[in-house]
C-alpha cells in the first residue's frame, strides 16, 4: 500500500512577504495567503490601488510601499521583517506600456539577486519549505520550440524573456549553492479575473456589451492556458515543499489553440460565433511557438499539474465578476 504524503505546513501565522501584490497574479496569491491566515506583508506601488483590491479579493495583509526600481529598500524590508518565505510576483514588461529596458532588467533580474542576498543574510527560519518562490515566465523559452521541459535550453528573443531568464538563472545558481532554498515557477498563459483589459479574455468579456465584430488573430497558436486562481494555489503548494528543483513549469501539459479557447469562451459568455473575427488582426511579436509543456516536475513536487480547462476557467471568471 502506498503511504500517504507527509503533512505539509500551513501558512497560518507565518511571516510572508509578497512582492507584486496588486498585479494580476499577485492579488490571487495574496487572496490565497489571506484565506490561510498568513501574517502577510505586501509590497505595493500605490496604496489606493491596494485598498481598492482588498475588499474585492478579500486580502488581509499589511501594505508597505516599496520602490523596486531603487536598490536598497527591498533588502531593508527583508532585514527588518525577517519573512519566513517570500513570493516574488513582481515583474516589468508584460504591460505593452512598460518598455524601459533599464527598469526591465532591474525588476526582473536585479530584484531577484537582491532578494536572495537579503534572505541569505536574514535569520534562520523554522519554515520547512522554500524561502523564495519566484515567478518565471514561458517567454524565457523564446525560440526554443519543441516540447518545453525545464531542461530545454532557453532562447528568449524579447526584452521581457531575457530579463526574466536572468532572474531564473540567479535562482538556479542559489539552488546549486544551497544557502537559500528557492524555486523559479515558470508560468504560461495565465487568464482569469484581473487581467489587463487589452488581453484576450477581457476583450471577449467587454464584447458582451457591443454588437460589432470582435477583431482576433487566426488563433492557430497553441497555448497552455492556466486559470489564475489555480496558479496561485499551485505556487503556495510549491512553497510548502522542501527544495527539489530550481525551475518548475506550472502548467496543465495540455495545449489548446487560441481559436478553440475563444470558441469555448464565447459559448460561456453568450457571444454569437458570427462576431468572432478570426484573422482580422495580426499576432504580436511576443508570441512563442512550441509543443506540449511538461508538468512532470510539478507532478513530482505537489502531486498534480494544473487541471482547470478553458470552459471551467471562463465560467469561474464570469461568476467572479457577476458576484
Amino acid at each position: 500500500m502506498t503511504s500517504p504524503p507527509p503533512p505539509y505546513p500551513t501558512y497560518s501565522g507565518r511571516r510572508v512577504l509578497l512582492l507584486g501584490a496588486t498585479g494580476f497574479i499577485g492579488r490571487w496569491v495574496a487572496r490565497r495567503l489571506s484565506a490561510e491566515g498568513a501574517n502577510l506583508r505586501v509590497s505595493v506601488r500605490n496604496l489606493n490601488t491596494f485598498n481598492d483590491l482588498q475588499s474585492i479579493y478579500q486580502i488581509n495583509g499589511t501594505p508597505v510601499v516599496l520602490d523596486l526600481g531603487a536598490a536598497g529598500p527591498l533588502a531593508e524590508e527583508v532585514h527588518s521583517w525577517q519573512p519566513e518565505i517570500v513570493f516574488n510576483l513582481a515583474g516589468y514588461g508584460v504591460d505593452p506600456e512598460e518598455s524601459d529596458p533599464g527598469m526591465a532588467w532591474r525588476v526582473n533580474s536585479e530584484v531577484v539577486t537582491e532578494l536572495l542576498d537579503a534572505l541569505r543574510e536574514a535569520s534562520d527560519s523554522t519554515w520547512p519549505g522554500l524561502r523564495l518562490v519566484h515567478a518565471g515566465s514561458a517567454l524565457e523559452y523564446g525560440d526554443a520550440g519543441g516540447g518545453l521541459e525545464e531542461t530545454t535550453e532557453p532562447l528568449p528573443d524579447t526584452l521581457y524573456g531575457q530579463s526574466k531568464l536572468a532572474g531564473t538563472l540567479a535562482v538556479d545558481r542559489e539552488h546549486a549553492i544551497g544557502s537559500v532554498t528557492a524555486t523559479s515557477a515558470r508560468l504560461f498563459t495565465v487568464y482569469g479575473p484581473g487581467e489587463h483589459p487589452s488581453r484576450l479574455l477581457p476583450t471577449l468579456l467587454n464584447a458582451r456589451g457591443t454588437t460589432c465584430e470582435i477583431p482576433l488573430t487566426e488563433g492557430l497558436q497553441q497555448r497552455d492556458f492556466t486559470y489564475v486562481d489555480e496558479v496561485a494555489e499551485l505556487l503556495l503548494e510549491v512553497g510548502r515543499r522542501p527544495p527539489a528543483y530550481s525551475v518548475i513549469n506550472v502548467a496543465t501539459g495540455v495545449l489548446t489553440s487560441v481559436r478553440q479557447f475563444v470558441i469555448e469562451a464565447a459559448s460561456v459568455l453568450g457571444l454569437d460565433s458570427g462576431r468572432l473575427g478570426f484573422g482580422t488582426t495580426e499576432s504580436t511579436r511576443a508570441e512563442i511557438h512550441h509543443q506540449a509543456v511538461s508538468p512532470s516536475r510539478l507532478n513530482e513536487t505537489v502531486g498534480r499539474a494544473a487541471i482547470i480547462g478553458p470552459l471551467e476557467g471562463v465560467r469561474r471568471t464570469l461568476a467572479f465578476y457577476d458576484s
